[in-house]
């Protein structure tokens, strides 16, 4: 027997020969002492970290049961445009019951409705809490307001909207299903965010016409006219994805602006062999057999030269980089966004791609990518801010009896050096202004002003018409507001989205007094 093995023995011996030793009471009550003040000490802890750190949080949700309660019986606070113009209001029932008025239908892709019996949507529903007066914007006077003889305090909203931009931007969309969106880069402030079809948030708000409305256009399975498309409409974004794959591959050094590949004029003809398969182009029959740079790649939308950049660039990178411009999670924004994505990230490649032919296709915007048309406003915005994103948002001010609380301009993050930035612009201008990409952006252009700009054309397989968009910015050296058009089935980024752009920045324009 060994020395450990006798020494377990005669210690099992002994333990089994010992009664069992039971805690005195003076010792049992210690522990429950300890115990109760370990528990009373969590409790403390999470009373003080719910009621002071998250306080404001929890107050403000929109599905808290005093904002609900409130929202049902408070006079709210008006919300305006940036020039003071109101866009919804409140009057009062038969019974003197308040409800919601709005100015035009085509704020209902933004400001939503605030409704009795349906609750609330868009801005109605994001700053419930501060318009029905259960919450303060500012921080201080929310606390401070609980020693006052009439808490409640209402805040009225002044947004970042511009109504007559607004109302131009459905006009141009007509018919179709769509969404435009306009933002100064400089700021983060988004001057337009409208969505197609539109719907009567009045009607919705009225107790009188509440339910047949609101029902109709739940049961609108084809237009889907309660989807705010601009937030969190998905779409193919087709060509205009090339400006993310340029920010990608210029900004990790995979390529420069004078990069050609030698195999491109002939891989037009032929195809571009990837793994087995043929990704073929044939959007530009009069550069010949010049191999193209970057410029001249974007000009004329080239998708072999994308294609060969993405996979010089890599799965991994561009994922990465994208993510820098807010892909694969929901955007910092005052309303609810849709995650764009670059791939559906399942696949055994880097970045999660399937394989190298799905890298190449989602390099000029095809395959599994997915965008919204926030997403991509912000992805131009990093152009034309020289690399930097402003956080967006719409909200400008809140008012109420206490005073007026201010949102300052807030840097989100910077994406790539302003090298980079010009570098790209440099070829957008091309794009919408060259010999040859004046005829991908027909109509884009608007009077007094240079824009830069892409245009695309989203297949989406099968017979329909693809998607038709544009994102762009002007003025080109001066950059002071950036836009976003996509119009669902529009044909070709020429045919609907590009002079939508046009148009809409020569309304800009007139109203900047540019």
């Amino acid at each position: 027997m060994t020395l450990w093995s006798s020494l377990g023995g005669s210690a099992q011996s002994n333990a089994a020969r010992e009664p069992a030793r039971r805690p005195g009471i003076g010792t049992t009550l210690g522990r429950i002492g300890l115990a109760m003040s370990v528990a009373f000490g969590a409790l403390a802890a999470g009373a003080g970290y719910w009621q002071v750190f998250q306080a404001s949080e929890l107050s403000s949700a929109p599905d808290d049961a005093a904002v609900i309660a409130a929202s049902r019986r408070v006079v709210r606070g008006e919300i305006t445009d940036r020039d003071g113009e109101r866009l919804a209001w409140s009057v009062e029932d038969e019974n003197g019951e308040p409800y919601r008025v709005y100015l035009s239908r085509s704020l209902s892709g933004v400001v939503g409705y605030a409704s009795r019996t349906y609750g609330t949507a868009g801005l109605e529903r994001a700053f419930d809490a501060e318009l029905s007066g259960v919450t303060a914007a500012d921080p201080v006077q929310d606390l401070l307001k609980k020693f006052r003889a009439d808490p409640s305090d209402p805040q009225a909203l002044r947004t970042t909207l511009v109504a007559s931009l607004q109302q131009a931007a459905v006009g141009a969309l007509g018919d179709d299903s769509g969404a435009v969106v306009m933002a100064d880069p400089r700021t983060g402030e988004v001057l337009v965010l409208a969505s197609t079809p539109i719907y009567d948030a009045s009607a919705i708000a009225d107790p009188a016409t509440s339910t047949a409305t609101f029902q109709a256009l739940a049961a609108d399975d084809v237009g889907r006219p309660l989807l705010p498309r601009a937030t969190q409409g998905r779409y193919v974004p087709g060509s205009v994805f090339k400006i993310v794959t340029a920010i990608a591959a210029l900004g990790s050094g995979a390529v420069d602006a004078t990069t050609t590949f030698e195999q491109q004029p002939a891989a037009e003809e032929d195809g571009l062999l990837v793994s087995g398969f043929r990704i073929r182009d044939g959007h530009h029959p009069r550069t010949g057999t010049r191999a193209l740079d970057f410029i001249e790649a974007t000009e004329v939308s080239c998708n072999i030269w994308y294609a060969l950049a993405g996979l010089e660039t890599g799965g991994d990178r561009l994922v990465d980089w994208a993510g820098q411009l807010g892909f694969g999670a929901a955007l910092p924004f005052d309303l609810p966004t849709a995650v764009s994505q670059v791939t559906g990230g399942d696949g055994p490649a880097p970045g999660g791609f399937l394989d190298d032919v799905e890298l190449a296709n989602a390099a000029f915007g095809q395959g599994e990518t997915f965008v919204t048309p926030l997403q991509m406003a912000l992805a131009t915005s990093a152009v034309a801010n020289d690399g930097v994103i402003m956080r967006p948002h719409l909200a400008l001010a809140f008012s109420g009896k206490a005073g007026t609380t201010t949102i300052s301009p807030e840097e989100w993050r910077r994406v790539m050096p302003a090298r980079i930035a010009d570098q790209i612009t440099a070829a957008m201008v091309e794009a919408v202004n060259g010999d040859l990409g004046v005829g991908y952006t027909t109509g884009a252009q608007a009077p007094g002003l240079t824009v830069a700009g892409k245009s695309g054309t989203a297949e989406l397989g099968g017979e329909g018409e693809p998607n038709s968009w544009f994102i762009g910015f002007a003025p080109a050296d001066d950059p002071q507001v950036v836009i976003a058009v996509v119009v669902e089935h529009g044909g070709r980024g020429a045919a609907r989205a590009a002079p939508i752009a046009g148009s809409l920045l020569a309304a800009w324009k007139a109203w900047a007094g540019q």
